[in-house]
């Protein structure tokens, strides 16, 4: 199904008439006249330039064709503009697919044959990221819920014992300013600790200890000594971009199963050009990831760190704005009482379970499952009868947040459920026995 001409015509809308405006000024304007000072000189071409030259204006652009995929496989070809960012693209998507806009949809770079992906960041050019894959790899279009985990919660990212900033001033500068110490570019945090890294051209893993800073990311050859005669140079942060691996460990005979990759952002990348890297769990691999975005992209620029974090801002404010509500009679009225509030709750569960008993009776092929239009079957967090190993990797491709979870059918026992959570960013899963009332 082809959407490409609903995303031109947009744009069409919204540039034609700024075009028009850019070329009545070039027109009016002698040539000599001086430049335009340039107010934001750091968001400019990549000179820097401190004016604004007619060469450094926006211009019209040639379209693309980029193909997106779902999560249910099917495919879209959208038109772009090579101007047009990952953000750009979400937000079309989700307008096209009737999609509830939560600020959790991302555009994955996805690599099938090296097992790699990422989340583009919302700024991205979606254009140049496409010249730089293979016709193997393609874009996929889901929800990322830890994409701004960070700005709400920075505590549970970064390990005290990982920041060299907590142990070089044994605790006096609290957690808490953590967030703001990214938030200004002239004093970021120095991220430190042990990892695996994959040895060239064979299969054995090597445990060094790395520091991560806006320079790019180092390793001692010398124990944990920070010397600048010991470090040694590994990458350049400009030139990379961090993927999750989404093979199992034992194609690169990893040593633990949190596994992540620093893969070369310009031009098609073989395999031996990947820098594997392995940490001891979930927890230092999320800190290293993030930390590794943050140094990249947001920390050199100000405006556009403070820009994501006031985005995140404007949605907990919209999540924080939700009501209860009470729609038993004719009109719809909000409901201030938390006692009410639950009551009303407990009956619309009480409804609920009258509705499955009376359609029990009607006849059901099973006393535990009435019918297919049970509440918990007609739900998005239900995916019915899925193998342990896929509700585990689901929850992993979005985010793995605390709190994320997914209800499905019990492999082992085919009167309960199981209820697959992360907490504490790990991922369990609990059997749900029901009892008949």
């Amino acid at each position: 199904m082809c959407i490409h001409y609903s995303l031109f015509f947009f744009l069409f809308l919204c540039v034609t008439p700024y075009r028009r405006l850019q070329e009545e000024e070039l027109q009016v304007r002698p040539a000599s006249l001086p430049a335009i000072p340039n107010p934001f000189p750091e968001l400019c071409s990549p000179s820097g330039s401190p004016v604004l030259s007619p060469g450094s204006l926006p211009q019209p652009s040639e379209s693309h064709i980029i193909k997106v995929f779902s999560e249910d496989g099917v495919g879209k070809v959208v038109e772009v503009p090579a101007n047009m960012t990952a953000r750009d693209v979400c937000q079309f998507l989700v307008y096209k697919n009737h999609c509830l806009d939560d600020n959790c949809w991302s555009l994955v770079e996805h690599h099938s044959l090296l097992g790699l992906e990422r989340c583009l960041e919302d700024h991205e050019l979606v254009v140049p990221v496409q010249a730089c894959m293979s016709p193997e790899s393609k874009f996929l279009f889901r929800k990322n819920y830890a994409k701004y985990e960070f700005f709400r919660n920075p505590l549970n990212f970064f390990p005290e014992q990982m920041v060299a900033w907590c142990q070089e001033t044994n605790g006096s500068i609290p957690q808490s300013q953590l967030l703001q110490n990214f938030l200004n570019s002239s004093s970021c945090p120095e991220i430190q600790g042990f990892l695996y890294m994959k040895e060239t051209g064979r299969k054995s893993w090597k445990k060094l200890y790395m520091f991560l800073r806006r320079s790019g990311l180092y390793y001692s050859t010398k124990g944990m000594s920070k010397e600048p005669r010991h470090l040694q140079l590994l990458l350049d942060l400009e030139e990379s971009n961090v993927f999750t691996v989404t093979t199992g460990r034992k194609m690169h005979n990893a040593p633990t199963d949190y596994q992540f990759c620093i893969k070369p952002s310009k031009g098609r990348t073989e395999q031996k050009e990947l820098k594997m890297l392995c940490a001891e769990d979930e927890q230092s691999r999320t800190c290293w990831m993030t930390a590794f975005r943050l140094l990249k992209v947001y920390s050199k620029n100000r405006i556009l760190m403070t820009y994501y974090y006031n985005l995140n801002n404007l949605f907990l404010v919209s999540e924080n704005s939700l009501v209860a509500m009470d729609f038993s009679g004719r009109t719809g009225r909000v409901i201030d009482n938390p006692v009410e509030a639950q009551s009303a709750a407990m009956e619309e569960g009480h409804t609920w379970r009258k509705r499955s008993q009376r359609m029990n009776v009607l006849g059901s092929p099973s006393p535990l499952h009435p019918s297919p239009l049970m509440i918990h079957r007609t739900q998005l967090w239900f995916h019915g009868r899925i193998m342990r190993e896929e509700s585990h990797r689901m929850i992993t491709q979005q985010g793995q947040v605390d709190g994320l979870f997914l209800l499905r059918d019990s492999q082992s026992n085919p009167k309960a459920f199981v209820l697959t959570l992360c907490h504490h960013q790990k991922i369990k899963h609990f059997q749900i026995l029901p009892v008949s009332p």
